[in-house]
């Protein structure tokens, strides 16, 4: 007989501290989105707690008689053993019964706490604590494929760890042979520092080198991808493009920039861009450290604002997606809205949906029609403002033709004595390009 297997998952205990500014509704919803969180890091949820407190600013974020209780469902023994035989033990609040083995190694805040704030609260509960901000940080961190990735991740990985350094038994001590009596920490912290620097250096390199690649494509037509994490953005770039980009059902799977032409390919080529995904407090540093990837949505001449149509929270997702986009001062690009995963809603959902957002397109990637839809509403976003004209191409202007077949549309074509007579369908700014050119 096969012994049961074990799950070896860590096991996480989540907890929402509930302000006055936060709606039981919106505290709901960061707790859910927090278990999605936690899970794609890898860790088993064994349950959630919370409790209404004025703000997030004491010591230990919560009461004491909750960090009782947090313990209880804990493989910690602080609290447990300071009440244990003593008179404070009958006065323990009353919590879920819990096998050993349901018990959580990890508690997780859905809010951002200070340095002081965690050490409080693991030397009250005895095990580690993770904030929201470490969580997405941590994720950021696995996910990270390219070296702009990689690098603004560990800028902001460094950058939050800096202050959460923490004195042992032997940091406490002082380098030995350093005259200035340089504790540990204080060398760990200068290390930090350095790193960042170096980091900075580096990342400042690669932006060149990208931005270089953004500016020869910025005579080219750009779309980018934007949305909220897990919308659907690297599925429908697959399906617009028949690229083999990573689709996942997972928060942040796509971290890095990913550029491909609309296929069928059209004239002139459409660039698609994929783009990191936001979240709901995405963590400053992040938004900083990726500024660079969020300026291919900046460049962009259309932007497409993916949302998951069967997630009942996509209205403030959108939300968050236009306050970052505004952040970067992308707010103002022409965007098209695509309702996607279609497929998940019924028929009256539907109809709901295309009364309340008349302009946007209900898509399932699934769909070959839906794709052809999506498609037909991007070049026809591109040939609106399109004008069509005659062009004389001397022979003996060499390479000229192939420019006009990269950037514009050929109409018709025909041979005459002076030269190659093309009739094209083009944006003004490439046909004014080109005039100058054969001048």
């Amino acid at each position: 007989m096969e012994s049961p297997q074990t799950n070896t998952h860590p096991k996480a205990l989540l907890f929402s501290v509930r302000t006055p500014k936060v709606t039981d509704t919106e505290a709901l919803e960061s707790m859910t989105e927090l278990e999605r969180l936690v899970t794609t890091l890898g860790y088993e949820v064994t349950g959630t707690m919370s409790q209404r407190q004025p703000n997030t600013s004491g010591v230990a974020v919560v009461g004491e008689g909750k960090l009782m209780e947090i313990a209880q469902l804990t493989v910690g023994k602080s609290f447990r053993d300071k009440v244990k035989g003593n008179s404070v033990e009958a006065q323990q609040p009353q919590v879920p019964a819990v096998t050993p083995e349901g018990l959580a190694t990890v508690v997780i805040f859905d809010c951002d706490l200070s340095p002081s704030q965690i050490r409080n609260v693991e030397t009250a509960v005895g095990v580690p604590v993770l904030d929201r901000t470490g969580v997405i940080i941590e994720i950021f961190n696995r996910h990270a494929k390219t070296r702009a990735a990689r690098l603004q991740v560990d800028m902001a990985r460094q950058t939050y760890q800096a202050p959460r350094l923490r004195d042992t038994g032997v940091g406490k001590g002082h380098q030995s042979g350093r005259g200035t009596g340089e504790t540990i920490i204080e060398t760990e912290k200068r290390k930090v520092r350095d790193r960042l620097a170096e980091l900075r250096q580096e990342l400042e390199a690669v932006q060149r080198e990208e931005e270089h690649r953004r500016m020869k494509r910025a005579e080219l037509l750009g779309v980018a991808l934007v949305g909220y994490t897990n919308a659907g953005k690297s599925s429908l770039m697959r399906a617009l493009t028949g690229s083999d980009v990573l689709v996942e059902d997972k928060l942040f799977a796509t971290l890095d920039t990913t550029v491909r032409a609309l296929q069928p390919e059209t004239q002139p080529r459409i660039l698609i861009t994929d783009t990191v995904g936001f979240i709901h407090k995405l963590p400053h540093d992040l938004v900083a450290s990726f500024r660079s990837t969020l300026d291919e949505a900046r460049g962009a001449s259309l932007l497409l604002y993916v949302v998951d149509a069967a997630d009942r929270n996509f209205r403030s997702q959108l939300a968050v997606v236009r306050k970052v986009l505004g952040d970067i001062g992308a707010d103002k690009t022409p965007y098209l809205l695509i309702l996607n995963k279609a497929d998940c809603l019924s028929e009256f959902q539907k109809q709901v949906l295309s009364a309340e957002y008349p302009d946007a397109v209900l898509t399932s990637t699934r769909s070959p029609e839906d794709m052809r839809v999506v498609s037909e509403r991007i070049v026809h976003f591109f040939e609106k403002d399109m004008i069509e004209k005659e062009i004389l191409v001397p022979y003996k202007a060499q390479g000229v033709i192939a420019e006009m077949r990269l950037n514009m549309k050929i109409l018709k074509e025909s041979f005459t004595e002076q030269g190659v007579l093309l009739l094209v369908r083009s944006r003004p700014i490439d046909l004014e390009r080109l005039s100058k050119r054969m001048k």
